[in-house]
């Protein structure tokens, strides 16, 4: 996917190489520059949050996870991941890879419905991160390790460094966790709309 979007990337980069740069640009200008490269919604938070460090920071970016996470569109997986990969502080981060993992390494199985049912993988996470240096390298190792050992489905748990520390793995349980809440089944609603037109005027 990053390779679909590489040249893309590069072009938005060359015109704006700079947060003022950025930060001076008209929003359409912004928009136009964004194209290929996903949701608009994106583009005009990163355009605020240019505005915000340049207002607010001098230009400079923060480094503290809990300042990131006051900048528009930066939560709070976000803001571990740009403070321990740009930054090497460590903050841990969980998204779905690492979250499956650590599900496995201490054999969390309720139901994981995101947000406080979470909290418990998160201090699991910030008590593995390590505080002497390598942050980043260990949280992108971990999502690694997720996204091409510690699969949804059929893990190679026989590669996996952590197969003697899996409790999970230990108890022959890995294939039910982590404990994912089923979805809602959606009901598919038709609607119609009438459109009356009478001497250009509309009614709907």
């Amino acid at each position: 996917q990053a390779e679909r979007v590489k040249d893309y990337f590069q072009r938005f980069v060359t015109r704006f190489p700079s947060v003022f740069d950025l930060a001076d640009a008209d929003e359409s200008v912004v928009l136009r520059h964004w194209e290929g490269l996903g949701y608009y919604r994106r583009a005009r938070q990163l355009h605020a949050t240019a505005k915000l460090i340049v207002s607010e920071h001098q230009g400079k970016f923060p480094q503290e996870a809990d300042a990131l996470r006051q900048l528009p569109g930066i939560g709070r997986y976000t803001a571990g991941a740009i403070a321990s990969i740009s930054f090497d502080l460590p903050e841990p981060i969980l998204e779905a890879n690492s979250r499956r993992v650590l599900a496995r390494l201490v054999q969390y199985d309720r139901p994981l419905l995101g947000n406080k049912s979470d909290e418990p993988l998160w201090d699991v996470a910030a008590a593995l991160v390590p505080r002497n240096g390598g942050a980043g390298e260990f949280n992108q190792a971990l999502m690694d390790l997720g996204s091409i050992v510690c699969t949804p489905v059929s893990p190679c748990c026989e590669k996996c460094p952590l197969a003697n520390q899996c409790e999970a793995y230990q108890l022959g349980v890995v294939d039910r966790i982590p404990n994912v809440a089923v979805r809602r089944s959606t009901k598919k609603v038709h609607e119609k709309a009438f459109v009356v037109v009478h001497k250009n005027k509309f009614l709907v």
